[in-house]
């Protein structure tokens, strides 16, 4: 097992992880009922050996489960979670347990965050890119009907328990679409790690790469967490360079309703754009953008949109983007594979341009 402490909580990774839950728990000082939030997917599959753990170690625990899919991420569906809370009883003392991917991890972390003003927040992420990326840095939320992410809270997990073997059993379109951001990890803070990814064989969810996605997995978590550090309420402009790639990846994801593209996959898409512009305000050479989709493709995410996408729908989208203040694009760009930056000379035709490219 894999201990990471961050300035905010600590990280479990390693294997065989989600039956020692409740002693997990009850070793941070956690105490009192606990509610287990999960989707339609994930509850079938671990909501019952987690709901034994926590018995185990004399925690009292419900399962709240919901409907898979981003468009389960409202702030309707985080009330409904807190009225059931209220009817169950739980109180200032309990704690919420967000089982399943980013969408539960957003979705519980906020409950959390808003339930009695604030209780703790035990997140175990069931798919890779939320073990890199959405568990990390305390950012939960719901989606508006014009956005992503616009009615949230930062609210940081005690503790994140990443179990590699989840990984196993989860569709290989929902393992690939994790190293989209460890490949935007890679390109905005390090060089070393995408070039290994691009010289070494292709990682599997198997038995096998159990060890090496751990240490993975841990990498990523210190790329970001040391970033979310430097800037925890995204002001200064350090921790927007986590956005690389997500202006357009997220008007891609609300152009397609949610449904034709996954996170990752619209990420994927983001980044291809955000080179382009790069390249163009940048400075970033046209051969390391060549490697960087050479690697997108290498773990078949897309990079370029089917010729019937409603493209028109990506740009109504991109207004409600968080990073758009006063009319200005806040956008990241790369001038190399390792370094990122934010620039306010970016421009919504230059952005309509690499979209046409895409």
């Amino acid at each position: 097992m894999i201990s990471v402490r961050t300035g905010t909580g600590r990280i479990l990774i390693g294997k065989q992880l989600l039956p020692q839950t409740g002693k997990r728990c009850r070793a941070l000082g956690l105490f009192g009922q606990c509610v287990i939030v999960s989707d339609t997917n994930i509850a079938p599959e671990y909501a019952d050996v987690l709901k034994q753990s926590l018995t185990s170690a004399e925690f009292r625990s419900m399962v709240i489960t919901i409907p898979a899919g981003e468009k389960s991420k409202t702030l309707e569906q985080a009330g409904a979670i807190c009225d059931r809370m209220i009817t169950a009883g739980l109180d200032r003392q309990s704690f919420v347990i967000g089982l399943g991917g980013g969408m539960i991890g957003d979705i519980s972390g906020f409950v959390a965050a808003i339930y009695h003003r604030g209780i703790p927040h035990v997140q175990i992420p069931t798919t890779l890119l939320a073990m890199v990326d959405s568990s990390i840095g305390g950012k939960t939320g719901v989606n508006a009907a014009d956005g992503k992410n616009l009615i949230g809270a930062v609210h940081h997990p005690s503790l994140v328990i990443d179990d590699v073997d989840v990984l196993k059993t989860l569709p290989g379109r929902e393992f690939n679409q994790g190293f989209a951001e460890i490949i935007k990890h890679g390109i905005i803070a390090d060089r070393e790690m995408f070039e290994i990814l691009a010289q070494q064989p292709k990682l599997r969810a198997n038995e096998s790469a159990s060890s090496k996605l751990a240490l993975l997995i841990k990498r990523n978590i210190k790329i970001k967490s040391a970033i979310v550090a430097r800037d925890e309420r995204d002001r200064t402009g350090e921790r927007a360079i986590l956005n690389f790639g997500h202006t357009v990846g997220h008007a891609i994801e609300r152009a397609g309703n949610y449904r034709k593209f996954l996170h990752g996959e619209a990420v994927s898409l983001g980044i291809v754009a955000a080179c382009a512009i790069s390249i163009k305000k940048a400075g970033l050479p046209p051969n390391q953008r060549d490697a960087i989709v050479d690697l997108l493709r290498r773990f078949d995410l897309p990079t370029q949109l089917p010729p019937n996408f409603p493209r028109e729908k990506i740009f109504a989208a991109l207004p409600y983007d968080k990073k758009i203040e006063s009319g200005h694009i806040r956008f990241i760009v790369t001038p190399r594979i390792g370094t990122a930056h934010i620039t306010n000379d970016v421009t919504l035709d230059d952005i309509r341009e690499a979209v046409d490219e895409l």
